[in-house]
């Protein structure tokens, strides 16, 4: 679970449709456009425009977050 502050970033970045480098758990990255959040069943989720593909990206598997596009409110964000 992340904290609300730093959710606040991610809906920033939906708000204003700003383009993302997401640096997984897991070492992969991903660039995209920020789109929407959301949550079911203890489940978050992060929708990123990648091409022509949407993907949601599980919240808790996402170490960072780095703004793309300049922008007044973040440029990187670590989450774990």
């Amino acid at each position: 679970m992340i904290s609300c502050h730093q959710h606040d970033y991610i809906e920033i970045a939906c708000l204003y449709r700003l383009r993302l480098r997401l640096t997984l758990i897991d070492g992969e990255t991903l660039e995209g456009i920020a789109r929407d959040t959301g949550s079911r069943q203890g489940r978050e989720w992060l929708t990123l425009s990648i091409g022509d593909e949407e993907r949601e990206i599980d919240l808790d598997r996402i170490r960072r977050i780095t703004a793309l596009d300049r922008n007044p409110h973040f440029q990187t964000i670590d989450l774990a």
